[in-house]
């Protein structure tokens, strides 16, 4: 059996995605195989060299570029910022993975903010049914009241269905026989639709009622609602709860002993010295101004709780 997990990533997330893939390495089964693809656009010849020195005798690493043909359909639109804050279009290339990859029946993706703290194998192996994919509830955002207000009244979803696509086992065969992609490209260009999290909510609601929820260990994400988990299988440090600009951060131990593994971990430690408190005044703000999106959206006539009143939207 092969592995294979799936990150996005570009010149400026080289550094944080070199850590999750140490961590990932630690943990393997010298007894399994493993393949991890990197999906970019732009990436420089030197971070893919320190990547690729990175593999091992069971974890291959490739790299796969992504043309400007199939993302040419995602515009820079307000409707697709990240946390309300800026475009950037690969966010959505976990999309298309099962398209991409004819090859694969199953298919890990894996944010590069990510940590792993056991054999992603475990992972893989949980059993999909018929589900699209394989997720977390997303418990950073479910203590924040405009959150709940989101996911109840904008995208008509239940709070605890709600996940985070950080960490995906994705169904792959699935995605392709029931043509996925055609049918997200469908809602993109119909309805624009305004979203906080642009292909986390496109993820949510195309696979609502087919959804195996994973214990929350597999995606545990820093936050200042809740008690840390317990030896979480991997740590995930979603939105502004960045060990290397923070600290401390939940989890941040985590983060540190595999960053002393790479060859990046003096510009990391640099990165986290030299970001100053003004900096971190405004990541706080972006969380604020996310959260204002919310009033906004549920005044949308094509938001999704509007449209899901005229049509079926999942698949």
């Amino acid at each position: 059996m092969t592995v294979p997990v799936f990150y996005t990533i570009s010149d400026d997330f080289t550094r944080y995605a070199a850590v999750s893939l140490r961590s990932l390495i630690d943990h393997v089964n010298s007894n399994e195989d493993y393949v991890v693809y990197f999906l970019y656009q732009d990436l420089s010849d030197e971070h893919q060299a320190a990547l690729r020195a990175m593999q091992t005798e069971n974890v291959q690493v490739r790299f796969q570029q992504l043309s400007d043909e199939l993302l040419a359909p995602i515009k820079d639109r307000q409707e697709n910022y990240l946390r309300a804050d800026f475009f950037t279009p690969s966010i959505f290339y976990r999309l298309f993975i099962p398209d991409l990859f004819p090859q694969y029946e199953r298919v890990i993706y894996l944010d590069s903010d990510t940590v792993v703290n056991a054999d992603i194998a475990d992972l893989y192996r949980i059993d999909l049914g018929d589900n699209l994919f394989a997720a977390c509830q997303d418990r950073s955002i479910k203590e924040v009241p405009e959150m709940r207000q989101y996911i109840t009244d904008v995208l008509d979803l239940q709070i605890d269905h709600y996940i985070n696509s950080g960490v995906l086992v994705m169904n792959a065969q699935v995605f392709r026989e029931e043509h996925f992609t055609e049918h997200f490209f469908d809602l993109f260009h119909r309805y624009h639709f305004n979203c906080i999290a642009p292909d986390q909510d496109y993820l949510n609601e195309m696979g609502d009622g087919r959804i195996k929820y994973l214990p929350a260990g597999w995606d545990a994400m820093p936050n200042e609602n809740t008690v840390p988990l317990p030896d979480p299988q991997l740590i995930h440090y979603n939105l502004f709860f960045k060990p290397w600009h923070f600290q401390p951060v939940q989890y941040g131990r985590y983060f540190w002993q595999a960053a002393k593994q790479t060859a990046f971990y003096r510009e990391l430690t640099s990165e986290l010295a030299n970001y100053g408190d003004d900096q971190r005044t405004a990541d706080r703000q972006k969380l604020e101004t996310m959260l204002q999106k919310t009033a906004k959206v549920m005044q949308d006539p094509n938001n999704w709780a509007r449209v899901k009143q005229r049509e079926k939207v999942k698949l």
